[in-house]
């Protein structure tokens, strides 16, 4: 074996200095230090070639060109990109030793739907748990670092948040669920519908749909002198649908008619949800007005109250409530809006002595010969996903044994003294020899594109 021994190589012409005999052969630096480039300059390594033994500088080798739709065991050094948008799967990781790295991201912001499961090797933990990691945050990203046995695999950088941008709306608040390629935010009491982006794909799409039902009234209790109570009128029923996103939306559309529509920025908008209103105590004359729904610059009227008294009839409201002892029912639409939130309330009647009905969204209320009023229907859409009917008025009471009235469909609460339905905005029952019904709370509800 050959040997030359020197202090210094250096390069006499020329830009490139070769070390080494070619393909098949080793070239062997042994020193205590070993120092490769010079300060500011760079150190690379030829196409094709691999690196071993200089470990790992807290970093993965992300697999774009694998993007994973079914279970599958990930190798240390990897991330990966999971693709769950066709149904829930795992990711088992590897084997651990001390030092090993696997990350891993939702590819299609879609683990709140479909969750990604980590399981670790046999007996192995993560976080110092033998047992299974469920992630479940839209637009999550995790890597996982293997420390030691006690602890197992420690999830050492999480991203809660998508920070890739969307052209979609981005919004959080109220109960969230999705139908289609939409998602609906419901509102069932008070709240904040945040925004933290818009849609950068169509500037149409920030229009939203939205449904706002306001609290309904309280039927009339019957009053000292015995007129008997008439039924409460249904909270204020408002709906907007954009044509983006699709559903079967009531005969009260108010799509495209400006003052009806709800264009969203990035900020953050309150929801006030109406409260029906209270149950009236026995012996007075009227029952109490339900409250507004509020979202934006869209406000649905609480349902009038429902009145048992000869002297005064039904209040005014989104619907009016029932008169009383041959009184006339409230006025509807109250205040006037197009399409009208609401109907009137019924008058009450004589021989027998009976309360009016309380307006529905759908129509006014009627007392036939003979019988209590009847509440004025509801009306039915689909912005949740499926058919709900609300806002439907209270039945007005009727001196027995002669039949009282009913509630009128989507949550009017037929008499003596039954409640509007929670959530459907419905006017409570008016009462005989008793209190009236309390009335149905409203609710408001968000829909928008988001994917």
């Amino acid at each position: 074996m050959s040997k030359i021994e020197v202090d210094a190589i250096t390069q006499q012409s020329g830009t490139t200095l070769t070390v080494g005999g070619g393909a098949c052969k080793t070239a062997t630096v042994d020193a205590t230090t070993v120092t490769l480039g010079r300060s500011g300059g760079t150190v690379s390594l030829a196409a094709g070639a691999t690196q071993s033994g200089f470990g790992r500088t807290g970093t993965v080798d992300w697999q774009t060109g694998s993007i994973k739709t079914a279970t599958f065991t990930a190798a240390n050094g990897e991330g990966y990109f999971a693709n769950t948008s066709g149904g829930a799967f795992t990711m088992n990781l590897p084997a651990g030793t001390a030092g090993n790295i696997v990350s891993v991201v939702d590819y299609t912001n879609t683990f709140q739907t479909n969750n990604l499961t980590i399981a670790a090797n046999g007996s192995q933990k993560i976080g110092g748990i033998a047992a299974p990691n469920t992630l479940g945050t839209e637009g999550q990203s995790v890597t996982f670092v293997y420390v030691d046995d006690t602890e197992g695999w420690k999830n050492v950088q999480d991203s809660t948040s998508n920070v890739t941008g969307s052209p979609f709306i981005i919004a959080s608040g109220g109960t969230v669920t999705t139908s289609g390629n939409c998602k609906i935010h419901t509102f069932t009491g008070p709240g904040t519908f945040t925004v933290s982006s818009i849609s950068t794909n169509c500037a149409a799409e920030n229009t939203v749909s939205h449904l706002v039902v306001a609290g309904g009234g309280s039927g009339a209790p019957s009053s000292p002198s015995g007129v008997e109570g008439g039924g409460a009128g249904a909270g204020g029923f408002r709906e907007v649908k954009s044509p983006l996103t699709p559903y079967t939306a009531s005969p009260l559309n108010g799509y495209p008619s400006a003052p009806n529509r709800v264009t969203i920025t990035a900020t953050s908008f309150p929801i006030t949800v109406g409260a029906g209103g209270a149950a009236a105590s026995n012996g007075s004359n009227s029952g109490n007005n339900g409250s507004n729904s509020v979202f934006s610059t869209i406000t649905s009227a609480g349902g009038g109250f429902g009145r048992s008294s000869t002297c005064a009839g039904g209040g005014p409201g989104g619907s009016g409530g029932g008169g009383g002892h041959l009184t006339a029912g409230g006025t509807g639409n109250t205040p006037p809006v197009s399409p009208a939130q609401g109907n009137n309330g019924s008058a009450g009647g004589l021989s027998p002595n009976r309360g009016g009905g309380g307006g529905g969204a759908g129509g006014a209320a009627s007392t036939p010969p003979g019988v209590g009023g009847n509440g004025g229907d509801g009306v039915a859409t689909s912005i949740t996903g499926s058919p709900v009917t609300r806002a439907g008025g209270g039945g007005g009471a009727n001196t027995h044994p002669n039949p009282d009235g009913v509630g009128g469909s989507g949550g009017g609460g037929p008499a003596p003294g039954s409640a509007g339905t929670v959530n459907t905005g419905g006017g409570g029952g008016g009462g005989l020899s008793a209190a009236g019904g309390a009335g149905g709370s409203g609710v408001v509800v968000i829909r928008y594109k988001y994917q």
